[in-house]
């Protein structure tokens, strides 16, 4: 069993930054595909960006790639997620997942993932 708990959501101007972060608990990360999405008011949830169980993978939605940036640290059983160019339609609830022995979708989508974080809201407006 692993529990994720995000942070670092709120509202910013677009053109912000923002880091949101992760935090595990109940196992270790080292077997684990770690996968961020988020769902905006009246739209499907949607992968935002991937990192494989080595890190030598990442993997970011053509909306976000660029802008965004994936890391993750075994050692403290966290992920980031650093967003950078903040845009309106970035506005949305973003959530941290992990899959054991999962793979990231070139498209950034953690295929099947086994655990979810409860969400953390980001709102970019003016």
């Amino acid at each position: 069993q692993v529990q994720l708990v995000e942070s670092g959501g709120g509202l910013v101007q677009p053109g912000g930054s923002l880091r949101l972060s992760c935090q595990a608990s109940g196992s270790t990360l080292g077997n684990y595909a770690i996968g961020w999405f988020r769902q905006a008011p009246g739209k499907e949830r949607e992968g935002v960006s991937c990192v494989s169980r080595s890190g030598r993978g990442t993997y970011f939605a053509e909306s976000v790639k660029g802008r965004f940036t994936i890391a993750r640290d075994n050692a403290k059983s966290t992920a980031f997620l650093e967003m950078n160019s903040l845009k309106p339609e970035d506005t949305a609830v973003y959530y941290c997942a992990v899959g054991f022995f999962k793979s990231c979708s070139p498209s950034g989508a953690l295929g099947s993932p086994d655990y979810w974080g409860q969400g953390t809201q980001v709102t970019v407006s003016s």
